[in-house]
């Protein structure tokens, strides 16, 4: 109701300026100049009796000063009697152009308004917004509806499926074998049967118990959230929030949570999630693209200025590259071979993202050290099984390697 009281208010202002000047007698604007020449004029004539007066005019020049005045004076009013008896534009057009005007003004704002406004949408306070994002939150689709609503997608097939056909047998006939149902979750999820993959993951989980990681659940919850295509049900949030009851840090889960509140109408949640994960970085974890694309928005949909800050890059600093320049080919070497160890020894100790991993597999092509090469795709193989695109990105550099087919 405030919005039509304000919207028609301002409507009636603008109606009422535009009757104003259109109602307005033109002649008004053109009379008043010509008056203020005639008052003019005849103060020019007392000015010149003065003049007289003083003896600074003779008679002789004042008189011709007087005519000249006295003709300008008789111009001027004929001038303002013409203006005055002028007839102005006829009402019946004033008016119709009046109404034709309001009409275009109010039926085309109600029109417009029609079309990309919310006519029927009330004025919400932020504790009825959330409120409203609450119940959304509540009732939104599971995991089955989700599922049921994406057309089946024919199974994907290559190189390794009869390996995943075999654990698939295997995990049949032991139910309890847990290294089996890793080896499938990730399997099924590196050929992108995500469905599969998050059931197997969940027997997985089963089976550890208490000891299931952050990564355990979090490794559920994607999954889930693969297969419904980027949608993140309630199933999926239950799993996000057990990895981060865990692990309060776990970068992917936070990512994951921040889409699940950014769906259900809580953009103030989703933004501090996903600045938070922005600042931390690494620049080239693969959660920080699509970061990137829409932080600026959801901070618009929060109601927060916000500034993403500046891409980073990690590698050689340029002092490192200065001394590398000036090594002989054999310190160059060993200073190469020092940086690719050290490389290795932390992603292997603390992880890296999947560019770090295909660096290192192409470090070690150049040195020649293939069999080294070909250990590490194995093993980024096992650590990023629940993320094909990362598997993708470090396959394609062992294959410039030549480890990988």
């Amino acid at each position: 109701m405030v919005f039509w009281l304000t919207a028609i208010g301002g409507v009636l202002l603008v109606a009422a300026g535009m009757v104003v000047a259109l109602l307005r007698k033109q002649d008004d604007a053109t009379v008043a100049p010509m008056d203020s020449d005639l008052q003019v004029y005849r103060d020019q004539l007392k000015e010149v009796e003065r003049d007289i007066a003083r003896g600074v005019l003779s008679e002789e020049d004042g008189a011709r000063v007087r005519v000249e005045v006295s003709r300008r004076i008789l111009d001027a009013d004929k001038a303002i009697q013409s203006a005055t008896a002028a007839p102005g534009a006829p009402k019946g057009l004033t008016y119709g152009a009046l109404a034709f005007t309001l009409a275009v003004l109010v039926g085309g704002s109600l029109w417009i308004y029609t079309k990309i406004g919310q006519p029927n949408y009330p004025d919400l306070p932020l504790h009825k917004r959330i409120e409203t994002a609450e119940e959304v939150r509540k009732t939104r689709p599971d995991q089955a509806a989700a599922e049921a609503r994406i057309p089946p997608q024919p199974e994907i097939t290559n190189e390794i499926s009869p390996m995943v056909a075999q654990l698939r047998e295997v995990v049949k006939e032991r139910p309890d074998d847990l290294q089996g149902f890793t080896l499938l979750a990730g399997a099924e999820a590196s050929l992108g049967n995500f469905a599969a993959a998050y059931k197997a993951q969940e027997q997985v989980i089963r089976l550890k118990g208490a000891g299931a990681t952050a990564q355990d659940h979090t490794m559920m919850a994607e999954t889930m959230i693969l297969a419904a295509a980027g949608y993140v049900s309630p199933q999926a949030e239950d799993a996000l929030n057990r990895a981060l009851q865990i692990d309060p840090k776990q970068p992917t889960a936070r990512f994951y949570a921040g889409l699940m509140f950014q769906q259900v109408g809580r953009p103030d949640l989703a933004f501090r999630l996903w600045r938070d994960l922005l600042a931390e970085g690494p620049e080239d974890a693969p959660w920080i693209a699509p970061i990137r694309a829409d932080i600026e928005q959801l901070a618009a949909w929060a109601g927060v200025e916000y500034t993403p800050p500046a891409p980073t890059t990690r590698g050689p600093s340029a002092s490192d590259m200065a001394a590398a320049a000036e090594m002989s080919p054999e310190d160059r070497r060993e200073m190469i071979q020092g940086m690719v160890d050290g490389l290795a020894e932390r992603l292997g100790t603390e992880g890296g993202t999947p560019a770090e991993w295909a660096q290192l597999i192409n470090a070690l092509g150049q040195l020649g050290q293939t069999q080294r090469a070909a250990a590490i795709w194995a093993e980024a193989q096992e650590v990023f099984a629940a993320t094909p695109e990362a598997v993708e990105t470090i396959r394609r550099a062992a294959q410039r390697v030549g480890v990988a087919e």
